[in-house]
């Protein structure tokens, strides 16, 4: 039998263990994050909706990767120093994750598997500026950048996955997690 993902071994930026078992009963929204990307920004949205909907049961989850364009380069501390001091984040870091080079997580994996395409917001031609770049995922189901969304429902089932593009403000977006939030567990 294949493990939750609610059980799958984590760390936490200071590299204590974890799991998403201590979220469970919530909706959460995981997210890869990096800390020198054009879509850096969107910190300040993940923070806005993890204090908007958090009473409710919500929680953002950010796993700092390194796999896209090497792009989040610091350590754990410099990561932390870095969310805290520029975005003033609150929500729960980890220690970062392989995605798409090497091993890749058996977080990604577990998530890649049960949604292994992302929603685009209408009209994006966010891939298309990627391939313009010459980077192209190697899978069509790989994580294809920074900021790609994963939502997990209360149950701790994977019910959607968004496009890096799909910033946290996006209607898209919210739409997903009020539905998710009105839901009985």
């Amino acid at each position: 039998m294949a493990m939750s993902l609610l059980d799958i071994p984590l760390q936490r930026l200071d590299g204590s263990n974890a799991s998403l078992r201590e979220y469970a009963g919530s909706v959460m929204l995981i997210v890869n994050v990096a800390s020198a990307c054009g879509l850096t920004p969107q910190y300040e949205g993940l923070e806005s909706i993890f204090e908007q909907y958090r009473d409710r049961g919500f929680v953002v989850l950010g796993f700092p990767c390194n796999d896209f364009a090497a792009q989040e380069p610091g350590t754990h501390e410099q990561i932390q120093a870095f969310c805290e001091t520029r975005y003033g984040v609150e929500f729960p870091l980890f220690g970062k994750v392989t995605i798409n080079s090497g091993t890749r997580h058996p977080l990604y994996k577990a998530l890649i598997e049960a949604q292994p395409k992302a929603q685009a917001k209408p009209g994006s031609d966010f891939r298309a500026k990627l391939e313009g770049y010459g980077i192209k995922p190697a899978a069509e189901t790989d994580v294809l950048w920074n900021f790609e969304k994963f939502l997990i429902d209360r149950s701790g089932s994977v019910v959607a996955r968004f496009m890096p593009d799909v910033e946290p403000k996006d209607p898209l977006l919210g739409r997903a997690i009020e539905e998710q939030l009105t839901k009985l567990s």
